[in-house]
């Protein structure tokens, strides 16, 4: 069984970097066909897909937030991390990890969420 847990700040100040890190338990993040992804939740909207790094190590984002967004990992540690850099208050959300399936695209496990909030 497969686990994600995302960590980090619930508090970010304007301007700031916020970072995060997803530690995987039960599996690999350099398993082959799978891409570990960004997902976030602003309120009462829909899922926002960021980025994912691959099980090579490649990195993809979102063309809305790809100037701000940086993604790497720890294979040492089987951990995943982001970075979203000149936070503003729209990007408030819940930001979850989970594992994208390129058998079939398709994401097959979630961390349960984090809730990030941007504010002075």
């Amino acid at each position: 069984q497969v686990q994600l847990q995302e960590s980090g700040p619930g508090l970010v100040k304007p301007s700031q970097t916020l970072s995060l890190t997803c530690t995987v338990s039960g599996g690999s993040i350099t398993a082959l066909r799978y891409y570990w992804s960004w997902v976030r939740q602003p309120p009462g909207k829909g899922l926002e897909w960021i980025g994912y790094i691959s099980y090579l190590g490649n990195t993809y984002y979102s063309p809305s937030l790809k100037s701000r967004t940086s993604i790497s990992r720890n294979t040492s540690n089987n951990h995943f991390s982001l970075q979203l850099s000149s936070m503003t208050p729209e990007d408030t959300a819940v930001y979850y990890c989970a594992r994208l399936s390129g058998s079939s695209w398709s994401y097959d496990y979630w961390g349960q969420g984090t809730q990030v909030t941007v504010s002075s």
